[in-house]
């Protein structure tokens, strides 16, 4: 006979009463999570018209994991929101802290011993069905830090059915509103350390408060609209993401080195071909940044004055996909103009006489919405100004 020795797991608890039930919230070692919890992961069984769909959690983003791995190691690392678990009331028991108190308890979560292969075992590593919180915990579970003083906040439903656990993890998933990235951006003012984020919120507060700035007052700091202005067509978000992989090739890593040591090697090594901006970002100087970005878009505003100025629906150049299209092709037009740190904007203002577009060219119908447009935009500034091929930049691992 295989079988299982018994286990378990104590931990405090709240009892928590709402109109689905109750249920009991606590803290648990990250270790000990990890231990008891199993993912039932939503998928199509069957091949017939008879198939249906089992389980309950989303398929589990590996890229997702990864980023969770690696953000357990810094120093600031935190999930304030509770992982959700579901176990079965023959596998948990409530021993109340103080007598008479039916409020607070210690929870212990045991495995039920048997055979394997029977029905009524429960293993020590399926105690808990996850309802949500899967990536945090595959992400504690393959990072490599130690993880003997990271505690986690637990929301512990008992013997709810399956028809309320799939409930929860609706509710959960449906209820969450997309967090504004501009408030998270703008509120790094409030950090007290350094980090290429809290940089690029200052370049990008300087370009949108600065009269001398093509930027003056366009930006809309907090993601919508700014009371009392008219014309704002970017987000702060928009500049700040593709600002980013002008500073840093790992923003987690070089905001962790900022909270921990507080500045940077001057004499780091880095492809200063690809990082154009880091040297400035390294020896404390984003205004030489914001600098620098004025006489590179002060040139574009002097090229196409009129398509600049316009905020009329259907011209794209001072929106999203033009600054983003512009912003690509900011360095390999850097790279070819240097032959000091800084560029001047009549440099800029000369390479731009070489394209060939008008005022009108910039059109939602020659290009049109979305990342399209923006790379047919970033192809014509490449083909007409000379400089050959060349791509455009990776956004995506700053999407956070």
């Amino acid at each position: 006979m295989i079988s299982e020795s018994s286990k378990s797991t104590t931990f405090p608890v709240m009892r928590i009463q709402q109109p689905i039930g109750e249920f009991y919230v606590g803290k648990m070692r990250a270790q000990d999570l990890i231990d008891i919890s199993w993912f039932d992961i939503r998928q199509l069984q069957g091949n017939s018209d008879l198939d249906e769909y089992l389980g309950i959690q989303r398929k589990v983003s590996d890229k997702r994991v990864k980023e969770i791995a690696q953000y357990v190691t810094l120093t600031d690392a935190t999930f304030p929101t509770a992982v959700i678990l579901a176990v079965e009331g023959r596998c948990a028991q409530l021993a109340p802290i103080r007598a008479g108190d039916m409020n607070f308890f210690d929870l212990t979560l045991k495995n039920i011993t048997g055979e394997l292969e029977d029905e009524d075992t429960v293993l020590f590593r399926g105690i808990a069905r996850v309802l949500d919180g899967q990536h945090r915990i595959r992400g504690l579970r393959d990072s490599e830090h130690d993880l003997s003083d990271f505690e986690v906040n637990v929301c512990v439903f008992v013997d709810a059915d399956i028809a309320d656990q799939a409930s929860i993890f609706a509710t959960v998933n449906l209820a969450q509103t997309k967090v504004n990235r501009s408030l998270v951006y703008d509120l790094l003012a409030y950090s007290k350390s350094r980090s290429p984020e809290r940089t690029c919120h200052t370049v990008t507060v300087a370009l949108d408060q600065s009269e001398k700035s093509p930027f003056f007052r366009r930006i809309k700091r907090l993601g919508v609209a700014t009371e009392g202005r008219f014309g704002e067509v970017l987000t702060q978000a928009t500049v700040v993401r593709a600002l980013l992989p002008y500073i840093t090739n790992d923003v987690l890593k070089d905001r962790d080195l900022g909270r921990r040591v507080g500045s940077w090697n001057k004499a780091e090594s880095f492809d200063s071909q690809k990082l154009i901006f880091r040297r400035w970002f390294i020896t404390e100087n984003d205004d030489q940044i914001a600098n620098q970005l004025m006489h590179y878009f002060e040139a574009v505003r002097r090229r196409w004055e009129i398509a600049w100025s316009s905020v009329e629906t259907g011209n794209m150049l001072p929106r999203t996909n033009g600054f983003r299209a512009f912003m690509s092709f900011l360095r390999p037009a850097y790279n070819y103009l240097r032959d000091d740190e800084f560029v001047k904007m009549s440099k800029f203002l000369e390479l731009f006489e070489r394209i060939q577009l008008d005022d009108d060219d910039f059109n939602t119908e020659r290009f049109v919405p979305g990342s399209s447009g923006e790379r047919a935009l970033f192809r014509t500034l490449m083909k007409d100004s000379d400089l050959g091929e060349y791509e455009l930049p990776d956004r995506t691992e700053f999407r956070r």
